[in-house]
């Protein structure tokens, strides 16, 4: 048994033997040990009155003297109040050191209410931003008003940044990246990518400029091989020979044919949206051509892939219908290249209340999930040789994303070895005609 507790146990005892003995004594014993509980009870309302004004001022004050329970109890506060006080130093030292280590970054740091109102922010943001600390408490979107970051942030899909011109000049780049965590507060990271987009951007004006200025010469060296190898004396290896060359220059006019999409893509911010799609017609034609592509003899001269279209009429899409046949057009004709022949490919349509999805799905050998995240870089190629086979550059998937990216959609990879792709992209609701 706790001391504390024995001795007030013992006190209470004497105390009621003396009223029982002062009542005997006295004759009125009732009333004795009735005036003898109203003192104890007094008694211990004064301990709680003491307990309340310690409590109050606890920083100044020490803990009152008492015995018993009340001292145990008054020991035990003085015990919990030290330990919470170094806890809480500990904290603060905690605290104080991870703001200055976020001070430090060059990066701005930003942290989020769940009203999406500014709680704290570092020098760098500041800086980037242009904040002030009477804009605490603020809501972000005061001072960051471009219409993508407002999606972006309503969105709640933070696994991608975002890139955008500075407030307050458009010749500065700043990348934002969203993080949620706690009760719906965020974390916001603001970098400055200004040298990046410059190198970036000069970097597709190079190869802009180069795919157009290699398409004439190229054209012209074209054009004198078909008029060589047409001609009547020409010997058998020699014909060989300028049809390899053919075949390469075909090969890299398609190159530089997707390189050239590719800028105006990564170099066009603006896209057509007042267009109205019908998606069933255009994957008809898309559906034509691959199956053109299958059975003209590229793959195979005895058979053909299958295809299956599903999807109802009257689905429509805001975009660009160039933009958009593209984009199905190469991972249709990637499900031809890359399936066996006889094989069958799906496109699948379907729509809800979260958007449209367009899925295409193949037999083929499959992709090694260590390759799916890289799919859509530049020039990435699984295998080298069966992409030479197939004619590849490892441009097609890269365009894709870019189409979709334009169109506020995102494309999802899945594979299995040995039992064929699906490739889906998702278009947002606010991309659909109801």
């Amino acid at each position: 048994m706790n001391r504390g507790f024995q001795a007030e146990l013992e006190r209470v005892l004497l105390y009621t033997a003396f009223c029982v003995l002062v009542g005997w004594l006295n004759g009125y014993l009732t009333w004795t040990l009735v005036i003898g509980g109203a003192g104890y009870m007094a008694w211990t309302l004064r301990q709680i009155y003491r307990l309340d004004i310690w409590l109050r001022d606890s920083d100044t004050l020490d803990p009152p003297d008492a015995n018993g329970i009340w001292g145990d109890i008054f020991d035990s506060m003085l015990r919990l109040q030290n330990r919470q006080k170094r806890e809480k130093s500990q904290l603060q030292a905690v605290l104080n050191r991870s703001q200055e280590t976020t001070k430090a970054l060059p990066d701005g740091v930003i942290l989020l209410d769940k009203k999406g109102n500014i709680a704290w922010f570092n020098i760098a943001a500041r800086r980037l931003l242009g904040l002030h600390e009477d804009d605490q408490d603020h809501p972000l979107q005061n001072y960051i008003r471009h219409p993508s970051f407002g999606r972006y942030y309503d969105s709640g899909e933070y696994q991608e940044s975002i890139d955008l011109p500075s407030p307050h000049s458009q010749d500065i780049r700043l990348q934002y990246q969203l993080t949620a965590f706690g009760r719906g507060e965020k974390l916001l990271v603001v970098r400055d990518i200004t040298r990046i987009y410059k190198l970036e951007q000069m970097r597709k004006d190079f190869v802009a400029n180069v795919s157009h200025e290699l398409r004439t010469p190229l054209t012209v060296i074209r054009g004198y091989l078909e008029t060589l190898a047409m001609s009547p004396d020409l010997p058998d290896t020699m014909q060989r020979a300028f049809e390899q060359m053919d075949h390469q220059g075909k090969r890299m006019t398609s190159l530089i044919n997707d390189l050239i999409v590719l800028s105006k893509l990564e170099t066009d911010d603006d896209v057509s949206a007042d267009q109205k799609i019908e998606l069933l017609p255009l994957l008809n034609s898309v559906v034509a051509d691959a199956t053109a592509l299958s059975g003209n003899g590229t793959l195979s001269d005895d058979k053909a892939h299958v295809f299956e279209l599903i999807c109802d009429e009257g689905l429509k899409l805001r975009g660009s219908q160039k933009e958009l046949q593209s984009a199905f057009s190469n991972l249709v004709f990637n499900a031809v290249k890359y399936s066996p022949v006889g094989s069958a490919i799906q496109i699948k349509v379907s729509s809800n209340e979260n958007g449209l999805n367009v899925a295409v799905n193949d037999e083929g050998p499959g992709i090694d999930p260590i390759h799916i995240p890289r799919l859509t870089e530049r020039f990435y190629r699984v295998d080298d040789s069966r992409t030479s086979s197939t004619g590849g550059a490892g441009l097609g998937l890269s365009i894709v994303k870019h189409i979709l990216l334009r169109h506020d959609a995102r494309l999802g990879i899945s594979s299995t070895l040995g039992r064929g792709s699906c490739f889906n992209c998702h278009f947002p609701s606010e991309r659909v005609v109801r």
